[in-house]
């Protein structure tokens, strides 16, 4: 079956991240399709500031480091790849009776909070503690019915829908989890991990601080990245759940920081 456009866009993404360049011919043979229509895709997803074209295909964008899509613009990119990744984040839930997770602002976290807002709590009736920064991940989990809710205090970042400031990284001191799931903008061998906004970067730094196992959730659109501010060193956390191997620089440097490195099937 032919691939539909958003797929076929999301593999080309996908491509550029591993190997940071395609050709207009390898994309038409990979995906049966015509050279215009590769030009054509290649063309839109330049006009979304996604890729650079060059003669005969495409490099990966340089994105400034400050550049910020909103929620809703980031919701509807690598949703099937974001929707992988947290099915694989399953596996790093904390016990089922009593255990406790925090939930970082960001799309594919918010893609966790939709499973999670599907499951049954324990027979016990023992149910989970979840801490989140996100005002979307707390409405969408606050009436399910297996866990017990928390929403850190502080502004509100009208574009990631983040609660930050010193109310909430002061109250992230106060709490020490089972897990934390994290986003980030950025994952660099060199640099680690990063994100556009110095407040929103503070939070981050102390959600893996407050988390007892450190889970990253980031997609092949943010391998290689940075952005402005480094919240996090690559040994500061325990796993990264990917949907593609990283490119070799990347996978080295995790490899000795001693990450755990989980390619979302």
């Amino acid at each position: 079956m032919a691939l539909l456009a958003p797929e076929r866009h999301d593999r080309i993404l996908a491509l550029l991240a591993r190997d940071g360049t395609v050709s207009v011919q390898q994309l038409a043979d990979s995906f049966a399709v015509t050279r215009e229509t590769v030009r054509r895709d290649l063309d839109q997803l330049e006009a979304e500031g996604a890729l650079r074209r060059i003669h005969g295909g495409a490099v990966a964008a340089s994105t400034p480091s400050r550049a910020e899509s909103s929620l809703q613009e980031r919701l509807a990119r690598q949703s099937e790849q974001k929707l992988r990744i947290a099915q694989a984040a399953l596996t790093y839930l904390p016990p089922e009776t009593g255990g406790s997770m925090i939930i970082d602002a960001g799309t594919t976290t918010e893609a966790l909070a939709g499973l999670l807002a599907d499951r049954s709590p324990a027979e016990s009736g023992t149910r989970r503690f979840l801490l989140t920064n996100a005002l979307p991940i707390a409405q969408r989990l606050s009436s399910a019915s297996s866990f017990d809710v928390e929403i850190l205090g502080g502004s509100i970042r009208g574009i990631t829908g983040a609660a930050v400031g010193a109310q909430t990284t002061a109250a992230l001191q106060r709490r020490r989890a089972d897990v934390v799931f994290l986003g980030t903008n950025g994952v660099d061998a060199a640099f680690g991990l990063s994100t556009p906004d110095t407040a929103e970067a503070a939070v981050k730094t102390a959600l893996l601080e407050a988390g007892q196992q450190r889970v990253l959730l980031a997609d092949s659109s943010k391998l290689g990245r940075t952005s402005l501010v480094q919240f996090a060193r690559l040994e500061d956390i325990d796993v990264l759940i990917t949907d593609v191997e990283p490119q070799a620089a990347l996978a080295q440097a995790l490899q000795e920081a001693e990450v755990d490195v989980v390619v979302a099937p």
